[in-house]
């Protein structure tokens, strides 16, 4: 490893000095996250060729189980944690009476995306720690239910060309990539910034009959480029991983919309685990995430696996794209109308 480099190990440690009388369990949770991450690392570019190959399974569903498996393996044992929600399971997994049971409570989707393994394209790990609200009794499924606003940490860590670790701890953003020579994270993007303005959206435009008046009105103004009223050619791109659309909206800018639709009222973004992480993460990268009508993180969970519409990327996008639902709902209201004539795939008539 070259001089001067920072792994993820002195990173946190360094974290660790900033906050006289830290007891270093953050930091080594956040150490045995990372490991069990490179873990399931290692089984993605095995694709295929990973264990069990032959059991008639499907790929994708292998691969989320053994992500679920190595996260389970590595953070149950630690001491740091009380109690684990995995997008694999209905319920908590508590740690087991004994074991060590520590103040963080661990959310975590083992394996976003993993339906594109099958194609080859990238995928993550996305999580969010809490605070244990007692750890004086056994842990409930209720104390999962915080807002986004008390995260303690979030980060997620994509599988793509390099494998990518992106962390908050409230402070800013950092990432890291994984230095397969050495086996260890190296802070590669320091202080990550979401630019405010942006020429870029993601979504999926298959679903445009689904949409909501105001992210039609959104979508359309921007292929509308610099002949309509936004005066500047977008680009539009959809990769259906939230983990490979967040990292391309770190880095260069954007908006991605998984917006509310008729089919699915509640919307498709896990909270808890998927929608609250990243507005952490993104919020601390000066972008802004919405659910279209209220801040992500101050939405108050109801149960351990909601969703939410999610809106989020460069703040002035996304706060363009507020303000149309809240024109649409309180002020004067546009014509809908006016998207009845063409979609994303036909010309204006004219």
């Amino acid at each position: 490893m070259p001089d001067g480099l920072t792994t993820l190990t002195r990173y946190t440690i360094e974290q660790e000095h900033r906050h006289p009388g830290s007891s270093g369990e953050f930091s080594a949770l956040l150490n045995v996250i990372a490991t069990a991450t490179k873990i399931i690392a290692n089984q993605v570019t095995r694709g295929a060729i990973a264990p069990g190959s032959g059991d008639g399974v499907p790929l994708h569903r292998r691969m989320d189980a053994h992500a679920h498996d190595a996260m389970l393996a590595q953070a149950l044992w630690t001491g740091h944690l009380s109690a684990l929600l995995s997008e694999q399971n209905r319920e908590i997994e508590p740690v087991p009476v004994t074991q060590r049971r520590g103040k963080y409570l661990l959310a975590f989707d083992p394996l976003d995306g993993s339906s594109n393994i099958d194609v080859n394209l990238p995928v993550g790990t996305i999580f969010s720690v809490l605070r244990c609200p007692d750890t004086d009794r056994a842990p409930v499924a209720a104390d999962f239910l915080q807002p986004g606003v008390e995260q303690v940490c979030a980060g997620f860590t994509l599988y793509g060309a390099a494998t990518l670790l992106v962390i908050t701890t409230g402070d800013g953003v950092d990432g890291f990539t994984l230095d397969r020579e050495i086996g260890a994270f190296v802070l590669t993007h320091p202080r990550m910034r979401i630019p405010q303005e942006s020429t870029g959206f993601a979504i999926n435009a298959a679903n445009e009959r689904f949409w909501e008046p105001p992210v039609r009105r959104y979508v359309h103004e921007c292929l509308d480029g610099a002949a309509g009223p936004r005066k500047r050619d977008f680009n539009m791109r959809w990769v259906a991983s939230l983990v490979a659309d967040a990292f391309h909206i770190l880095t260069r800018g954007g908006v991605y919309l998984y917006p509310y639709d008729t089919r699915y009222p509640q919307g498709r973004v896990s909270l808890l685990y998927g929608a609250n992480p990243i507005a952490f993460i993104v919020e601390q990268a000066g972008g802004a995430a919405s659910t279209g009508h209220e801040r992500v993180l101050d939405v108050r969970p109801a149960e351990l696996h909601q969703r939410v519409p999610m809106i989020f990327g460069s703040r002035n996008e996304v706060q363009r794209i507020q303000h149309y639902h809240t024109e649409s709902e309180d002020g004067p209201r546009f014509d809908a109308s006016l998207f009845g004539q063409r979609s994303l795939f036909r010309r204006a008539r004219g």
